[in-house]
């Protein structure tokens, strides 16, 4: 009896075999694509007999689109794309990654599309769309046409998502053939996958994920600083982090923190802009505004450079990237905060200047003049003086003892005129 369950667990064992599960949540970008990367990697190294990828996504960049569908198409072990959790979506880039996908599953109250290309300052009028868009949308067109081929899936569907934009649910998704399973979790998910057959290079595998052990990779330290560093939001936060202390350690020499803290952020900003397709234009009128907000502090305008500086800052903070090309846009309530925290720096900083303007000098002879100064020894005709911590030699037309206090009337040279203090 024994033996026989032995012979049992020892069949399971034989039989079981592990399948590599990670889920991606976000705008498609350079940190997805090395998820995808990893996630791959890992399983051939677990020998799994096959990936789950969890996405939900707005879209995002072609570059890591393309990237991400090539690593799919190239695997030697079958990828299911299942868009979930319930609400999610896989929009734009989404969707030509779920049409590149082995097998394409959906949760319920997901959806499906929109995955018409946009490109950076494109502005066309629908009806008569420019040459360089025409040629965006016939490539994208050609692109997911091959993917549905490729896989089986509904072409027609997919042509019409590029070029009208259009979107399902998961429903309407299994009804047209544009995915293979509705699943509600991922259970039911594995269940539905079992015994299900898959080609790859004209080879039939059969699915046996009844007895398999999910193993969930995580994204990692480095995936999730780029992840970070792939966001508009902050990439935005560096460049103004950097602007600012770099401006800070130039008006206040050896401050140190602002300076560093700006060359960090810099460096950091550099990298995520060397990422992320920016609006040249945008760019530009950030350093316009904040160049204007500058110059009300050393010339005033009565508001003028300040109002121009705010209004350039504010539209080149709104062009700075494209929410359709990234998946995500600029928080505008990050874009006010920046703002009133500019305007709050500089009036504090013009307020300073006109403090100062306004205060006497603090050296030289209009110091000295009427300042108080105190007699510490007497010889003959002339006197030193104890002010502001320094000993000077005195003379006074009157007679003043040792100790007295006295006021400064005049400077001559290095000796100053003195007279008792009444």
């Amino acid at each position: 009896m024994r033996l026989l369950f032995l012979f049992f667990i020892l069949s399971i064992s034989l039989f079981a075999s592990n399948i590599t599960h990670f889920a991606y949540d976000g705008a498609i970008n350079p940190a997805s694509n090395a998820f995808v990367k990893k996630s791959i990697s890992y399983a051939k190294k677990q020998n799994s007999q096959l990936i789950i990828f969890e996405l939900n996504t707005p879209g995002g960049l072609l570059s890591s689109t393309r990237d991400i569908v090539s690593q799919i198409l190239n695997s030697k072990i079958p990828i299911v794309v299942y868009v979930s959790p319930k609400g999610a979506r896989a929009a734009s880039a989404g969707t030509y990654i779920l049409y590149a996908s082995h097998i394409a599953a959906m949760t319920q109250g997901s959806n499906v599309g929109a995955a018409t290309p946009v490109q950076m300052s494109m502005k066309d009028d629908d009806k008569k769309p420019s040459a360089i868009k025409t040629k965006a949308i016939n490539d994208a067109s050609a692109y997911i046409e091959s993917l549905a081929k490729l896989r089986g899936k509904n072409i027609q569907w997919a042509k019409k998502s590029v070029t009208k934009g259009a979107s399902i649910d998961s429903q309407k998704a299994l009804e047209l053939g544009v995915i293979d399973f509705v699943a509600d979790d991922l259970n039911t998910l594995l269940k539905k996958l079992d015994g299900f057959e898959v080609k790859i290079d004209d080879k039939k595998i059969k699915l046996n994920t009844q007895n398999s052990t999910l193993q969930t990779v995580e994204e990692g330290f480095k995936i999730k600083l780029l992840s970070y560093l792939s966001n508009p939001n902050i990439a935005y936060g560096l460049m103004l982090l950097a602007i600012y202390g770099i401006f800070f350690e130039l008006i206040s020499p050896g401050a140190i923190f602002p300076g560093v803290t700006g060359l960090v952020s810099g460096a950091l900003a550099l990298y995520a802009f060397n990422i992320l397709p920016f609006d040249y234009a945008g760019l530009l009128l950030i350093f316009i505004g904040v160049f204007l907000m500058t110059m009300e502090i050393f010339i005033v305008s009565f508001g003028v450079f300040a109002i121009g500086g705010v209004i350039a800052f504010v539209f080149g903070s709104l062009i700075l990237f494209d929410e359709k090309t990234l998946g995500v846009d600029i928080s505008l309530s990050l874009i006010v905060a920046f703002v009133l925290v500019s305007i709050a720096i500089f009036i504090y900083l013009l307020k300073i200047i006109i403090e100062q303007k306004d205060q006497k000098v603090k050296t030289g002879i209009d110091q000295m003049k009427s300042a108080t100064a105190k007699v510490v020894k007497k010889q003959g005709n002339t006197y030193k003086v104890s002010i502001h911590s320094e000993i000077w030699n005195a003379i006074s037309k009157e007679e003043i003892n040792e100790g007295d206090e006295v006021i400064v009337e005049s400077m001559e040279g290095l000796t100053l005129h003195i007279k008792s203090k009444e």
